[in-house]
């Protein structure tokens, strides 16, 4: 077996799409999957690319991928990586390809200066969390994630700012 990690391309875009779906039937979240291939294709692709994809391939045939992005920590003063997806498919798990994709997504954070890479896993998924324990990773309990989306987004945006006088 030999796992090649590499940057995705619009040529990806079928396979992307198929990780993304996979991924979302696993977490239970298929009903919230509105991505499509051309959404895709603008958002990664395109003249302002969004995020960046990572494609692992076992034998030459793509067996997961990483869709990441870089945020930005103000108390470091520096960049760093948000890992948004890792998927591998259910064939390909416990042969090290999620490792694999990980140990390029830090090699990437160091060598573009970031000060950390971070991701959210889902509480019920403790062979994951065992997993992320297992390479360093700590958990951040003290946080809670706040989500604006929808109506309550275009509601908000609709709102006039105040404006000092």
């Amino acid at each position: 077996m030999t796992i090649k990690i590499r940057f995705a391309g619009p040529d990806d875009l079928d396979t992307i799409h198929g990780f993304i779906l996979a991924l979302a039937e696993f977490e239970h979240l298929a009903h919230e999957v509105r991505a499509d291939k051309a959404m895709l294709g603008r958002h990664l692709f395109g003249p302002r690319p969004m995020a960046e994809v990572l494609i692992a391939q076992e034998d030459g045939h793509a067996v997961a991928f990483a869709l990441f992005f870089h945020n930005f920590s103000t108390f470091e003063g520096r960049p760093g990586l948000y890992l948004e997806d890792l998927f591998v498919a259910p064939d390909a798990r416990g042969k090290g390809v999620g490792k694999a994709l990980l140990v390029r997504l830090a090699q990437l954070a160091l060598e573009r200066d970031c000060a950390r890479l971070e991701w959210w896993v889902l509480d019920w998924n403790t062979p994951a969390i065992d997993f992320y324990r297992s390479i360093g990773a700590r958990p951040m309990d003290e946080w809670t994630v706040q989500r604006i989306d929808g109506a309550a987004l275009i509601a908000l945006a609709g709102q006039e700012p105040i404006h000092g006088g």
